[in-house]
């Protein structure tokens, strides 16, 4: 019997536009599962842009905070 040649895996050699997009992406589906918990334990949760971040050179993004009310609170956030 051969023996068996192991290599190193190749890793995607990704541009750092690309792992700053993937960041952003994690993130978001990070904090949608914790609005989701949230509600599930009887929170309402409304994220709210607080400010918008400019480089500079035409990027920009929005940055939010949380506004969670507690459970009893019945009506539109």
């Amino acid at each position: 019997m051969t023996a068996t040649q192991f290599a190193p895996a190749a890793m995607p050699n990704s541009s750092d536009q690309q792992r700053a997009v993937d960041r952003v992406a994690e993130a978001a589906h990070r904090l949608n599962e914790a609005v989701q918990r949230a509600i599930a334990a009887g929170y309402s949760v409304e994220l709210v842009r607080t400010s918008r971040h400019h480089d500079g050179a035409g990027n920009w993004g929005d940055q939010i905070v949380p506004t969670v009310r507690g459970g009893g609170q019945n009506g539109a956030a």
